[in-house]
């Protein structure tokens, strides 16, 4: 099977979701910074939602290819690391059965992950570097799960 790494983060995760749920104080004293960093706020990734079909496609895709989440926490919250493992238990499910079962990894430099496809809306984080092809979610090719599943259902074999 191919392998295939999935990004969390406005990916799979509705990343604005989880700022929206933030309490209002803390959604302004971040907004008011230079530069917000509401990706360090504790907790965050907790309240964040599947983006729009994300899991069913994610669970189509992994029957196909050798599939992982390959994403990054961010540093300065350690929560964030907890948070990511307990969001796909939540949204995957957490047995032997689960798609995302022991397939997460989380790291800083997602080059060092060798594959066929990574599936990233960012070229940040060593996705620029990657050796396979990147699906670059979000942008006029990929606007959705959607034409991701399509695009990849075709290259499965």
């Amino acid at each position: 099977m191919r392998i295939l790494y999935v990004d969390m983060d406005n990916v799979l995760v509705d990343f604005q979701s989880g700022i929206d749920r933030l309490a209002p104080e803390i959604r302004e004293r971040e907004s008011e910074r230079p530069e917000p960093a509401f990706d360090e706020v504790p907790g965050i990734f907790a309240l964040m939602d599947p983006m729009p079909h994300a899991v069913e496609c994610f669970t189509e895709l992994s029957r196909q290819f050798d599939t992982y989440i390959l994403s990054t926490a961010p540093w300065d919250n350690p929560s964030a690391w907890i948070d990511k493992l307990l969001w796909l238990k939540a949204h995957f499910g957490s047995g032997t059965s689960s798609p995302a079962y022991k397939r997460l990894i989380l790291s800083h430099h997602k080059n060092l992950n060798h594959g066929d496809f990574i599936v990233d809306d960012r070229t940040a984080r060593g996705v620029d570097r990657f050796v396979g092809e990147h699906i670059h979610f979000g942008t006029e090719k990929f606007p959705n799960w959607f034409a991701v599943r399509d695009y990849l259902v075709a290259r499965a074999t």
